[in-house]
């Protein structure tokens, strides 16, 4: 089982900046990728960016230029830096992990959620 560990949502002004973390911990073989969804009210979950292990980083037109995802491979952590928040950013993020269980079948995890609201 993995368990996600999310931080770093909270209130900002438009404009400024907010950094969020997830930390994935427990009993896994390997990570196939990390990534951020949001979910804005009345809304369906969208994908914001995602990196593969290995891979590139990808990104939602919405947020491109803007925002930023890393991973520190050795801490099963990854990182989205939000800059120039806008209104429209406000939503639940989520972190999302995909990863190779112990007994070799490929399982996806889902974080709590953390509020961001941008106030304008």
């Amino acid at each position: 089982q993995v368990q996600l560990l999310e931080s770093g949502g909270g209130l900002v002004q438009a404009g400024g900046s907010l950094r969020l973390s997830c930390e994935a911990s427990g009993s896994f073989r390997s990570i196939i990728a990390m990534g951020w969804y949001r979910q804005a009210p009345g809304k369906q979950r969208e994908l914001v960016a995602d990196v593969a292990s290995g891979g590139r980083p990808n990104y939602a037109a919405s947020v491109k230029g803007r925002f930023t995802i890393s991973r520190d491979n050795a801490k099963n952590t990854v990182y989205l830096q939000m800059n120039s928040l806008k209104s429209e950013d406000t939503a639940v993020y989520y972190c999302n992990v995909q990863c190779v269980a112990n007994n070799g079948k490929f399982s996806g995890y889902w974080g709590q959620g953390t509020q961001v609201t941008v106030s304008s």
